[in-house]
């Protein structure tokens, strides 16, 4: 006898496949991103194109009290930003502002997923998985968002001192 009906478990198996995925290609991108140019333009976009992940509050079954949805945005801002700002490093190259890839870069996106998927499942003993996606969602922006407006100061902060030599 399952615990679950059958379309929970399948639900749940995608949900971890498509978040492995994700994952996967976070590591990736961040990979190629590393040690090349980079403009304000590519600091900005993500939490920009990201921001129309917003719409799907407008779907009542991935709504979360207002209390909740800024505990995930406070828990994204300030726990897991920080790591991703330590290991996130503009240097000036020649002409052009690069991003220097740590070594421990990788591994902290590696454990932040990790912790992710953990909380996930607590989360879903006691909320839906829509509102518990949603929650991780605003999570995840308030991270990204902070990790960005930080490269965004130390881009200009770069731009700044290179027009000033």
């Amino acid at each position: 006898m399952h615990l679950f009906p059958q379309s929970f478990q399948l639900s749940h198996i995608a949900s971890i496949l498509f978040s492995l995925l994700a994952g996967a290609a976070v590591v990736f991108l961040r990979l190629r991103a590393s040690n090349q140019p980079t403009s304000m333009r590519k600091i900005i976009i993500p939490p920009i194109a990201m921001s129309s992940g917003f719409l799907m509050f407008a779907v009542p079954v991935t709504r979360v009290p207002w209390l909740w949805a800024l505990a995930a945005f406070a828990a994204g801002a300030l726990l897991f930003a920080y790591p991703l700002i330590r290991t996130s490093k503009l240097e000036r190259s020649g002409d052009d502002i690069v991003l220097k890839r740590s070594k421990a870069f990788i591994i902290i996106l590696l454990a932040l997923f990790v912790i992710r998927l953990l909380l996930h499942d607590v989360l879903e003993a006691y909320i839906s998985i829509p509102q518990t996606a949603g929650l991780f969602f605003i999570l995840a922006f308030g991270m990204i968002l902070v990790w960005r407006i930080v490269m965004l100061r130390k881009y200009n902060e770069l731009q700044r001192e290179r027009e000033r030599d």
